[in-house]
C-alpha cells in the first residue's frame, strides 16, 4: 500500500508540474496576442501609427485621366439624350445643347481564337519513294500527324508570361488562357514548351543577357532561398534599370557571384553585407553597401541597448540618414556647397567608425564590419559616383519570385530551374525596356526558333 500511495503522489506531482507549464505557455501566448493589438495571425504583430494613404503621392508624376481608346475614335457613338424636358430641381428651361464623349472598354463577349489553316502539299519521289512536303515559315518541320494542330507563339508567350512573370501556377494557367482567348491548353503542354524554349530562342537570349551584366556601369545584386528537386538552393538577381538577370545555384558564394560579376568588373556592385561579396576575390570590385541594411542594423542595436551602449548605434543611424537626405537634395545644393557637405559628412563618419575598443560586444561587431567597409569606400560611394545608395532595386525584382515560391514549390528538377532563370530574366528585361510589348516581343522570339547553340 505504501508503494501505491507513493506512486500516486509522484503522479499527482507530475500532473501539477505539467499543468503549471501549460499555464505559463498560455500566459505567454495571451501576452503576445495583446501586443499584436488584434492584428491578423500572419501579420508582423505591429501596426504603423500613420500609414500612407492609397493612390498617387504628391510629386510622383503628373495626374492624368484615362484617355479614350484609339479603337473608339472612329466608331459610331450611341446618342444619349436628356430625358427630362426641364431642370429636375427647379423646373427651369434647359439651355443650349452640348455633348460629352464617354467610352466603355471591354473584352469580347465570346472570345474567338484566330485560326490559320494551311493546305500542305505532299508528293512522293518516283525514284526513292521519299515524301516531299511543302514548307512555310509558320509551319514547324515536324508539324504533321499527331502534332499537326498546334497553338501559335502569341498564346504560348501569354502562358509563359502568366506563369513566369506574374506568378500564376501552371495548373491554373490553362483555365485563364481559355477564359481570355478561347484557346484550350494543358498544363503538360505549357511545361514541355517552356523546357524546349529554354534550350532554343529564350535560352540563347538568356545567355546574351548574362554576357551583358559585366558591361554595366552599376549592378544591384541580392539573393533569396529557392529549392530544386526539394533541395536547398539560392535564387540570385543581378539587375539595374534596364536589365534583369537571374540564376539558380545550390550555393551562394563568391564563385557564383563571379559568374556574372568577375573580379575585374569595372562598374559598381550594389549589395548588402553578405560574406560572399566581401571575399578576397572581389576586393578589387567597387561596391556600394546598402545603407538601408546598415540603418536597420544600427536602429535595432540602439533599441536593444540601454544607456551609453545604445549611443553608438544611434549616432551611426543619424549619420547615415543625413547622408541619404543629402543625396536626395543634391539638385537644390550648389556644386561647391555639395562637395563641402559631402567631405564634412565623410570626416564625421570616419571619426565615428575609427578603429577602437568598445565595451559592448555587439557594438564592437558592428564597428568592425561597418568600419572595414567604410575604409574601402563602400559606404558613401553613392555620394561620389552617383549610384543608388540602397539595394532596394534588387529586392523589388526578387519579390515576385518570393511570392510565387509560396504556391509553386520552386523548381522540380534542374531542367526546370534552367527554364525558370531563363524565362524570368528575359521577361523582366523585356518589361523594363518596353512594358507594353512584353508578350509580343516574347512571341516574336518564340516564332523565330533559332537552333540550339
Amino acid at each position: 500500500m505504501d508503494a501505491l500511495d507513493s506512486l500516486s503522489r509522484e503522479q499527482l506531482i507530475q500532473v501539477i508540474l505539467d499543468q503549471h507549464r501549460m499555464i505559463e505557455q498560455l500566459r505567454t501566448e495571451i501576452e503576445q496576442l495583446k501586443r499584436r493589438g488584434g492584428a491578423a495571425p500572419f501579420s508582423r504583430g505591429t501596426n504603423k501609427p500613420n500609414p500612407k494613404p492609397p493612390g498617387r503621392k504628391p510629386g510622383q508624376g503628373f495626374f492624368r485621366f484615362r484617355n479614350a481608346p484609339e479603337e473608339a475614335l472612329g466608331a459610331e457613338a450611341i446618342a444619349v439624350p436628356v430625358a427630362a424636358p426641364c431642370c429636375p430641381d427647379c423646373g427651369g428651361e434647359l439651355g443650349g445643347l452640348k455633348r460629352e464623349m464617354v467610352s466603355i472598354t471591354d473584352i469580347p463577349a465570346q472570345p474567338r481564337p484566330e485560326v490559320r489553316r494551311y493546305a500542305v502539299e505532299v508528293r512522293d519521289c518516283r525514284e526513292c519513294g521519299r515524301k516531299i512536303r511543302g514548307q512555310h515559315p509558320d509551319i514547324a518541320p515536324g508539324q504533321q500527324g499527331a502534332t499537326a494542330h498546334r497553338v501559335g507563339p502569341r498564346v504560348r508567350a501569354m502562358a509563359h508570361a502568366l506563369h513566369y512573370l506574374h506568378g500564376v501556377p501552371v495548373r491554373k494557367t490553362p483555365a485563364i488562357i481559355e477564359e481570355l482567348t478561347g484557346v484550350r491548353l494543358t498544363q503538360g503542354a505549357i511545361t514541355q514548351d517552356a523546357m524546349k524554349q529554354a534550350e532554343r530562342a529564350v535560352g540563347a537570349t538568356y545567355k546574351a543577357l548574362r554576357a551583358l551584366v559585366s558591361r554595366q556601369p552599376a549592378v544591384h545584386t541580392d539573393d533569396t532561398g529557392w529549392r530544386v528537386a526539394g533541395k536547398t538552393a539560392f535564387l540570385m538577381a543581378f539587375v539595374n534599370p534596364s536589365l534583369s538577370v537571374y540564376q539558380v545555384r545550390p550555393q551562394h558564394r563568391n564563385e557564383e557571384v563571379r559568374e556574372l560579376l568577375p573580379a575585374d568588373f569595372d562598374g559598381v556592385m550594389i549589395c548588402d553585407r553578405g560574406r560572399s561579396y566581401d571575399a578576397a576575390e572581389l576586393e578589387g570590385v567597387a561596391q556600394q553597401k546598402c545603407l538601408a541594411h546598415l540603418i536597420r542594423n544600427s536602429a535595432k542595436l540602439s533599441d536593444e541597448k540601454a544607456g551609453q551602449a545604445g549611443r553608438f548605434g544611434r549616432q551611426l543611424k543619424d549619420i547615415l540618414q543625413r547622408a541619404l537626405l543629402l543625396s536626395a537634395g543634391r539638385k537644390e545644393i550648389g556644386p561647391k556647397a555639395w562637395r563641402k557637405q559631402v567631405e564634412d559628412l565623410n570626416i564625421e563618419l570616419t571619426a565615428h567608425l575609427r578603429d577602437r575598443r568598445l565595451r559592448d560586444r555587439d557594438n564592437q561587431r558592428l564597428l568592425n564590419g561597418a568600419g572595414a567597409q567604410h575604409d574601402q569606400g563602400h559606404v558613401l560611394r553613392f555620394l561620389y559616383q552617383g549610384v543608388e545608395p540602397t539595394n532596394n532595386r534588387a529586392e523589388r525584382d526578387l519579390r515576385p519570385a518570393v511570392i510565387a515560391r509560396k504556391v509553386s514549390h520552386c523548381s522540380k528538377n534542374e531542367r526546370g530551374a534552367r527554364a525558370f532563370e531563363a524565362f524570368i530574366s528575359v521577361l523582366n528585361t523585356f518589361r523594363k525596356l518596353n512594358p507594353a510589348s512584353t508578350i509580343p516581343t516574347l512571341a516574336r522570339l518564340i516564332a523565330c526558333q533559332p537552333a540550339p547553340s
